[in-house]
């Protein structure tokens, strides 16, 4: 069967080169040509509209920024709804409100294919290595036919119930996760400014009860985790825009359901602050900068 897949970020590329390299026949689509045409060079053959990609691909899997992006990819005159075929199965990466997924499951319903919510957890590492964690929102029957499709770029797949719901699960790990490194921040920051060495601090905090996965694999100070961002000018990783945008999908998402949250508001204060300060294209522990 051949896949198609649209968005050729940091994330999508190496989704797809994970594809090719197992032998999946790819069909790609992005309006970033440089995108198109290093996967193409790997072994994928180019689209010219996301419904082009639909037309000949039995699965579609969609990795896009936003939830415009979403719609526009699915629902416009070119968009992947236009194309797919009765029984074409779609997938949909993107990190988006779990209101938003669930709408877009009901307009694949009507247009007689099945839709899942699919949003990663693992990050561009993850991507890269195809150890992604697949949170899916989907039923019994489709959970079981896309599967083997989310395995090949990934290590796991969590089903996290019906539709939206792996959407719901994304939001809620990336607000622990947002609140998780501002404390690491707050607490490596403290450290060193009162003598101690931070590659220290950094051992005695994951051999203690404040381990967490910002202070093991992603900690904010440079030099502490040598293949981490901040070890790398916070290239790479998780840009402070993308975690900021999933935060606010989080507040939005307790304020319709009346869910009080109080670190979660001083998240999205915080990595604001962080966006307005010029470290929005870079990996979100450089909010430590905050601390300074």
């Amino acid at each position: 069967m051949k896949i198609g897949f649209i968005g050729l970020g940091k994330m999508g590329a190496p989704m797809v080169a994970n594809l090719l390299k197992q032998g999946v026949e790819v069909a790609v689509y992005d309006v970033n040509v440089e995108a198109v045409a290093s996967a193409v060079a790997a072994g994928a053959g180019a689209a010219d509209s996301p419904k082009a990609v639909a037309v000949q691909s039995g699965a579609v899997v969609t990795a896009l920024p936003s939830v415009q992006h979403v719609a526009d990819v699915y629902l416009s005159e070119e968009g992947i709804l236009a194309g797919a075929r009765p029984g074409t199965l779609l997938v949909d990466c993107s990190t988006v409100s779990p209101q938003f997924s669930r709408e877009m499951w009901a307009r694949a319903a009507e247009a007689g294919v099945r839709m899942a919510d699919a949003p990663m957890s693992g990050g561009t590492k993850g991507a890269g290595a195809g150890t992604l964690t697949f949170l899916v929102g989907a039923d019994d029957a489709l959970l079981a036919d896309i599967e083997p499709l989310l395995m090949k770029m990934g290590k796991k797949v969590v089903h996290c119930g019906g539709p939206g719901s792996g959407q719901v699960v994304k939001l809620c790990n990336n607000l622990l996760l947002a609140n998780t490194m501002i404390a690491t921040c707050e607490a490596m920051s403290l450290g060193v400014k009162l003598g101690v060495d931070p590659l220290i601090l950094a051992t005695a905090i994951n051999n203690s009860s404040g381990r967490s996965w910002s202070s093991d694999t992603n900690n904010p100070w440079p030099g502490v985790v040598p293949d981490a961002p901040s070890s790398n000018g916070y290239a790479g990783g998780g840009s402070t825009e993308t975690l900021l945008k999933d935060i606010c999908l989080a507040v939005q998402a307790a304020q319709d359901v009346k869910q009080t949250l109080v670190l979660g508001l001083v998240a999205k204060e915080l990595y604001q602050s962080s966006v307005s300060q010029g470290w929005g294209g870079k990996d979100f522990s450089s909010v430590i900068h905050l601390f300074d």
